[in-house]
């Protein structure tokens, strides 16, 4: 039942409350009203420290290890690690060994790509496509790394996200059509794979009743069934999704495969706020703590066959957000991106990152972290959120994909931020310099180690060090 406006109009305001309003990036914090001085534990773990290998700068006591580089290091079947890599999930292995499961963001024809995902034999999809997973398995014992292809012939696999029965859904950022900048299949679908099952990746086949478009991460509501997508895209702007399962559907390990394409009801997210008016976009709320209640709108064509989904609906009938990317599931609810709105905020306030958390007992979505534009990138501000994570020892980590410096970064529950690791890796010049994303940031199942990657060059790093209670 859709939660009505006059119902949410009278819980608001106690739900609002919860929030504090805390804005901005490093050096531009905003306490909120009647906060004390010194009240609060000092954030993050202290200031970075220069890396003197030049790849990772982290704070003190902390260190990093590079497990996998595009180019260098080698697939147990002799192929150099493939580039691009993208979003991560982290899976329990046997004796004390870590999997992780990580997307390769390559867009078009296989053959445009030095290193592209190679095409396994029964692990392709669409043998013209240069994207896919690797799945690496990292025995902390003995240090051992392993990397294998875990599906190929996908296209630009950017984020995804872990299910609650141990497998990845990896989503593809990119909808090509077959006959389409070579494609020989219809892409922008989702797809399941299996750290640890190898034969379950066979055969790959998409998830076609989670919809048809520029997939960006997916999450799985663990106590109803739901599954979340956010859409990364523009012209107009990308929308937050549900998919409903049908009746007597029970997920478990290469259930979604079974199902039909039309499976299920996919629907978007139609945001009202206290006062009962449409929200047009998410780029309307100027503060932290803003509190939107949410009904959901029926998806007509799902494969997009004629239209795409986002354009589907008039104006005024769904609610929208530049740049929906990273997602994780935590708290009971989702937590998902928006990573900047500057002058494509129709009608609302420029920034230059969001983090919401949606709530489905309540059906609101509260702004939980805001980024203000930022002055000053290359000196270090925080900008461009991306990839997230929900941290084992309290708040979110995120990975930035912003202007200039570029950072692993923590938000504490009230919406303050630290800069955790920073990206070394100049590919420009002294004079001009460039620094590319963060990707993949996850922990390990037993929270003492964070993986992420660096996307270009490609480097896929492990982070230990003295974690403590953050947020």
């Amino acid at each position: 039942m859709p939660l009505s406006r006059r119902e949410f109009a009278r819980t608001s305001a106690a739900v609002a409350g919860a929030g504090i309003a805390l804005t901005g990036s490093v050096g531009t914090l905003t306490a909120a009203p009647g906060a004390v001085a010194g009240a609060r534990p000092q954030l993050g773990y202290g200031p970075l420290v220069p890396d003197p290998d030049g790849v990772l700068s982290l704070p003190a006591g902390f260190s990093y290890r590079v497990l996998a580089e595009t180019g260098r290091t080698r697939l147990e079947t002799g192929e150099p690690t493939p580039f691009k890599p993208d979003g991560t999930g982290c899976f329990a292995g046997t004796r004390g060994a870590d999997v992780l499961v990580v997307n390769h963001e390559l867009k078009g024809p296989h053959g445009d790509w030095e290193h592209p995902v190679p095409r396994l034999d029964g692990f392709v999809y669409d043998p013209a496509a240069a994207g896919g997973c690797t799945v690496v398995e990292v025995d902390r014992r003995g240090g051992e790394v392993r990397q294998r292809v875990g599906i190929a012939g996908t296209s630009t696999n950017c984020a995804g996200g872990t299910t609650p029965w141990g497998t990845w859904l990896t989503c593809e950022e990119n909808s090509d059509r077959a006959g389409e900048n070579g494609m020989t299949r219809d892409h922008g679908y989702v797809f399941e794979v299996d750290p640890l099952d190898v034969r379950a990746n066979r055969d790959p086949r998409p998830i076609k009743a989670l919809g048809r478009f520029d997939h960006e991460a997916a999450v799985v509501d663990v106590r109803r069934g739901h599954i979340y997508l956010t859409e990364d895209d523009k012209q107009p702007n990308g929308l937050f999704y549900r998919w409903v399962p049908p009746r007597g559907f029970r997920h478990g390990r290469g259930r979604l495969r079974t199902l039909a394409d039309d499976a299920g009801t996919l629907q978007t997210m139609r945001c009202f706020d206290s006062g009962g008016r449409f929200v047009e976009d998410l780029s309307h709320a100027a503060r932290a703590g803003v509190v939107y209640g949410v009904d959901w709108v029926d998806v007509a064509d799902r494969d997009a066959r004629e239209v795409p989904v986002r354009r589907q609906f008039a104006d005024r009938a769904v609610t929208r957000g530049r740049k929906l990317e990273g997602m994780w599931w935590g708290d009971g609810g989702a937590y998902f991106v928006s990573s900047y709105a500057r002058d494509e905020a129709p009608g609302g306030v420029p920034h230059d990152g969001q983090v919401w958390f949606y709530d489905p007992g309540r059906r609101t979505i509260t702004l939980k972290v805001l980024l203000q534009v930022n002055p000053d990138p290359a000196n270090g501000g925080l900008d461009g959120p991306d990839n997230i994570t929900v941290s084992p020892h309290g708040g979110l980590i995120i990975a930035e994909d912003g202007e200039g410096l570029q950072h692993l970064f923590g938000a504490t529950d009230d919406g303050r931020t630290y800069p955790l690791a920073r990206n070394e890796v100049n590919l420009g010049t002294e004079e001009e310099p460039e620094y590319q994303e963060f990707t993949g940031v996850c922990f390990s199942p037993d929270g003492r180690t964070l993986y992420a990657n660096i996307q270009e060059p490609g480097i896929m790093c492990a982070i230990t060090g003295p974690w403590q209670r953050r947020g």
